[in-house]
């Protein structure tokens, strides 16, 4: 058996790859390298290999000899993205280290050092911060970028993180494994996703093992993650997600309705109890229950908590109908008459996901009805008709609070929309559209060229939202809001008023554009020039933490859109002192006002 001397002396270890993954993109980030001893051997385990080499002292010599294995083999391989490698806090306050090693290594491979990510590892407590800072911050100077392991579990990950500013930080998988069961756990992700956010540094969340946590991850708002749900290690590793994940990826998220009340159009509110029964149940007694309720319209067929089954009342009665059946199949097991295939939906489905499977799929389950579940056991049932009947009474709410002009949502919807986001824990962009000059144009042009310049608007801004992020809605007069949960909400704004400054010249008479406004008169009786309308935007981001209510995100808009309105023409501002708390980056400082001619 090869001893650690024998494995260093040849070299005998190998390296495998996890990807680690973008949930915006639905790609791979890249992959995060690690280590395995010889096969068939004790040292196999990396745990055993590394606690052997601290115990005979050869820690660092078997850690560098473990950072040229990994990258000989992503060069080797010629894989895409960026590469995680694991470095201790030990190896980087060793005596024995020396500084540029790592970037040797990588050169003589042909690896642009921005592509390595060097992930601190802790396994023990760290006792020369200051040295092990000093050592980071060299590797960042060299190109390399900083990511730290394991949140929430290492010794002084937080005391990094403060003053590194690290590009990336991974949360231990205790807080990802169960996160969509746990409350607890997502609202730390979603704390760590706030201070993230404001320190420009991207969150991988590791341990992802089943689709629901996967979900729940990618609805929190973390950017990345890896587990064994996405790819287990491999030494070739995949270069795209599986199916089942990209489909993951591409589906919509319960959080992001675009109108209406999402908090509560789930399809838990059609939800109906019905009693269920067993595979094993006679087909006889199955008779007898339809006999006795003469409303039920299905059975639903459970075992062991799980939903096998629905027997449609209709499709079995008339099977039974024909000469002779009731007495051959009678003492038959429910099962051989069931339908095996229902339609299975899980009660925080939202109702106009459901709507739009169901306009799609076969009519059966829209006539049999579909099986509600809760993380896959059976709850209850829903019928087409029940979908229908929740459909149009949400429409007729949407109505009811709709402007007459516009038809968008009023202030109830839009104050519903923003509460249930706050509540959900998800960052977003609250946008305040209004048109300038706009009662000047209304008094010298008459109301019904003022209406058709707000109709105008609305469209115009309803055509840079995209309807599965974001949402539009009309205050009143010439205000709109935008909430956006879109990624380029900012360049979304920057269309609306490019689109206005080039398109609403129309609207407006030859004379008028000719001296870019109108004369009329004052209170006073003087006569005064008035430019033409243009639009002005203000925009705040609103982080949760920071906002109580949609009270106070309506005041922090309204005196976002008051400093977009005190510069001229069409023009942008983007309110970030709010989040005094928070440091803004030079990009975001670029751009905080924009103005259109």
């Amino acid at each position: 058996m090869k001893t650690l001397k024998d494995i260093l002396d040849q070299r005998d270890l190998s390296a495998l790859f996890q990807p680690v993954m973008d949930f915006s993109s639905g790609t791979f980030l890249g992959y995060e390298g690690l280590i395995r001893g010889p096969a068939d051997n004790p040292l196999h385990p990396p745990a055993n290999l590394f606690g052997a080499a601290r115990q005979q002292g050869l820690s660092l010599e078997i850690e560098m000899l473990c950072r040229q294995i990994v990258l000989e083999s992503f060069a080797a391989q010629n894989l895409p993205g960026k590469l995680f490698l694991n470095v201790s806090p030990e190896a980087l306050t060793h005596p024995s280290f020396k500084n540029g090693q790592t970037l040797t290594y990588v050169e003589n491979l042909g690896i642009d050092p921005q592509r390595v990510i060097i992930e601190i590892t802790e396994n023990q407590p760290t006792f020369d911060f200051e040295w092990m800072r000093n050592a980071l911050l060299h590797y960042r100077s060299m190109g390399f970028q900083i990511a730290i392991d394991d949140l929430g579990e290492g010794f002084s990950s937080l005391r990094l993180w403060s003053e590194l500013r690290p590009e990336y930080v991974k949360v231990d998988m205790h807080f990802v494994q169960g996160v969509n069961t746990d409350p607890l756990k997502q609202q730390f992700l979603r704390s760590i996703q706030s201070i993230a956010l404001s320190s420009g540094t991207q969150v991988i969340a590791e341990g992802i093992e089943t689709a629901a946590e996967f979900k729940t991850i990618r609805d929190i708002g973390i950017a990345c993650g890896q587990g064994y749900f996405i790819a287990r290690p491999n030494h070739i590793p995949p270069l795209h997600p599986s199916a089942e994940v990209g489909c993951l990826i591409n589906s919509n998220h319960h959080d992001e309705l675009p109108h209406g009340k999402p908090h509560s159009v789930t399809v838990e509110a059609i939800l109906r109890y019905v009693d269920s029964t067993q595979p094993e149940t006679e087909i006889e007694k199955i008779f007898a229950i339809f006999s006795e309720n003469k409303s039920l319209r299905a059975v639903p067929v459970v075992k062991n908590g799980r939903p096998v089954g629905l027997i449609n009342r209709y499709e079995f009665v008339d099977k039974l109908a024909q000469p002779y059946r009731r007495e051959l199949l009678g003492k038959k097991p429910c099962s051989e008459m069931m339908n095996a295939a229902p339609l299975l939906v899980e009660k925080s489905t939202p109702i106009h996901e459901l709507s739009g499977f169901l306009s799609e799929s076969e009519i059966r389950h829209f006539i049999d009805g579909f099986i509600i579940t809760e993380q896959g056991r059976y709850i209850g049932i829903g019928t087409g008709q029940d979908l229908l009947r929740e459909i149009t009474q949400a429409q007729i709410e949407t109505a009811r609070y709709a402007n007459p002009l516009t038809l968008l949502p009023g202030n109830v919807p839009i104050n519903e929309q923003i509460e249930y986001l706050l509540q959900s824990g998800k960052s977003f962009a609250v946008c305040y559209g209004d048109l300038d000059n706009f009662k000047p144009f209304n008094d010298v042009c008459g109301y019904r060229k003022g209406d058709e310049l707000i109709q105008f608007t609305a469209r115009l801004l309803g055509n840079v939202c995209d309807p599965a992020h974001d949402f539009i809605g009309h205050i009143g007069g010439d205000d709109f809001i935008l909430v956006m949960q879109s990624k380029d909400w900012e360049q979304r704004c920057h269309q609306a008023l490019s689109a206005f400054a080039h398109t609403s010249a129309a609207l407006f008479d030859k004379d008028h554009r000719s001296i870019g406004g109108y004369m009329t008169a004052d209170r006073q009786g003087r006569i005064v020039h008035h430019p033409l309308p243009t639009l002005s935007i203000g925009v705040i981001w609103v982080i949760p933490e920071l906002f109580c209510s949609h009270h106070e995100v309506a005041e922090a808009a309204t005196a976002a859109k008051k400093m977009a309105k005190e510069k001229s023409g069409n023009s942008l501002f983007i309110e970030r002192r709010r989040l005094h708390l928070h440091e803004v980056t030079e990009d975001q400082r670029e751009g905080a006002e924009a103005h259109y001619g």
